[in-house]
């Protein structure tokens, strides 16, 4: 009985390696992001429009703009973890002292 949660765990680790591969190779054309999108609709729209403000911090080039950005998935991902991994074992550790 208990190869099932494991069979169950292989599956969904493979449908989210699918999920994050299969776009990439079979959607053909250029990534960007939302604010690339949002610039073009803006001039669109209205085409002498100028912004209010400019950024707070301007990366000196688009590598350290993408390691900043990984950098902060990264951390988001690791607090996820860590507080799902606490609350799973104060969970293992109140059924362990209930049955104990």
């Amino acid at each position: 009985m208990q190869t099932q949660p494991k069979q169950g765990n292989w599956l969904i680790v493979f449908t989210v390696v699918a999920l994050a591969v299969l776009p990439l190779i079979f959607v053909r054309g250029e990534y960007g992001g939302a604010d690339g999108e949002a610039d073009e609709a803006i001039a669109e729209i209205q085409p002498d429009y100028e912004p209010w403000f400019g950024g707070v911090f301007e990366p000196p080039s688009g590598e350290i703009e993408s390691l900043l950005f990984v950098s902060q998935a990264a951390i988001g991902a690791g607090i996820i973890g860590y507080v799902i991994g606490l609350y799973r074992g104060r969970t293992e550790r109140q059924q362990s002292g209930k049955e104990g």
